[in-house]
């Protein structure tokens, strides 16, 4: 029997203007490490998704989130681990966001993410942001 999924919330952080997203890129020797992501992290133990987010984004960016919204949930099998990413936007929040934990972030035109490179299990963020359908997007 393989190993049980590993569940993570990831927070689409929208600009006041709407236009631009929020992103991080991940730790070199980390899983994959370099790439750009939505910022979130693992759930603990009984934790619902929403307080997942709201501590994740509280520890890594130092923002507190003041309205936020389900918007995917994607089952992604990588070679070595099935991750469930339970996907949020982040509709309002209070604070400047900063790298907490050392993390590189940007705040990037929706349009341009897909120059940017993401883990396979971000395509299907990136395809519903820009307005395909992400059931279509493989992962």
């Amino acid at each position: 029997m393989g190993l049980p999924p590993i569940r993570v919330v990831a927070g689409v952080i929208h600009s006041r203007s709407g236009k631009r997203v929020l992103i991080a890129r991940r730790p070199t020797g980390k899983h994959q490490g370099g790439l750009w992501e939505f910022p979130g992290g693992k759930m603990e133990p009984g934790e619902t998704p929403d307080a997942a987010l709201a501590r994740e984004l509280a520890e890594e960016l130092a923002i507190r989130v003041d309205r936020s919204a389900p918007f995917l949930v994607i089952n992604h099998r990588y070679s070595d681990r099935l991750v469930v990413l339970d996907v949020w936007r982040v509709l309002a929040f209070t604070g400047v966001a900063v790298g907490n934990e050392g993390q590189e972030i940007a705040w990037v035109p929706i349009g341009d993410l897909a120059q940017r490179p993401f883990p396979a299990a971000n395509q299907r963020i990136i395809a519903a942001l820009c307005g395909a359908d992400p059931g279509l997007i493989p992962g």
